[in-house]
Order: C-alpha cells, then sequence, then structure tokens
C-alpha cells in the first residue's frame, strides 16, 4: 500500500520541497494554515502544551488539519526532530488529490484519526 506522501510523490513529482535543520519551528499553533506537509526525508515532532505529542515519521503527512478545519488554524507546533525535507501541498491540491484518490483520502483520515487517539490517551 502507498504512504500518503508517496501518492503525492507520485502525482505532484514536481512539488516544491523544503529543508529544515534540526530544531527548526516548521509551524507554530494558533498560526493560520495553508499548507500541509509530506515528510520526505528525516522525523518532526508536533508539540502540544510544551510536550511532544506525537513524531512523525518520513513518508507520513502532518499539518492537514489546517486544511480541513474552517478556521485553518494550527493546533501544534511543527519542530524539526533531525534535519527534513518536507514537500508542500497547499489546498487545492490536497482537494484534487481526496477527489482523484480515495486511498489517500482515506490514509488522511487514518492519520488523523491516529493523532486523536493519541492524544486521547495521554
Amino acid at each position: 500500500m502507498l504512504e500518503p506522501s508517496d501518492v503525492i510523490d507520485l502525482f505532484f513529482n514536481h512539488l516544491k520541497t523544503r529543508n529544515f535543520s534540526e530544531g527548526e519551528v516548521i509551524f507554530r499553533e494558533g498560526e493560520k494554515g495553508d499548507k500541509m506537509f509530506a515528510l520526505m526525508k528525516g522525523e518532526v515532532e508536533l508539540w502540544l502544551n510544551n510536550q511532544v505529542v506525537e513524531t512523525i515519521h518520513q513518508h507520513d503527512v502532518f499539518g492537514e488539519g489546517a486544511l480541513v478545519q474552517l478556521e485553518h488554524t494550527r493546533m501544534t507546533t511543527a519542530i524539526a526532530k533531525t534535519d527534513c525535507e518536507l514537500a508542500e501541498l497547499n489546498k487545492e491540491r490536497f482537494l484534487f488529490l481526496l477527489q482523484e484518490t480515495p486511498l489517500f483520502a482515506l490514509e488522511i483520515v487514518r492519520s488523523l484519526s491516529s493523532r486523536l487517539r493519541k492524544v486521547k490517551l495521554k
């Protein structure tokens, strides 16, 4: 089965990628979000209330909540745990993938569900 970032890579291998150094902030809680990310290389930590709530690993996606919520507000702070390469996906491309690739949509729902379960368990 393809990982969400693999689907993104297949459809948009020309997507803009950005590199972040270890410890660099990718986005902050409370900021307006207009894109999500696919982690192509490295690890990212999601912080909430001064604690790590999740570590994102290579081939996973994050930040999609800002694209599905009406307010587009970030709920966590994302910090590069290691040097990272991220592919950025704006709302237009995100909606295209949801429409054209049901498997991608299912993986996004799984990702959000897993995050919710982890936060509820803590």
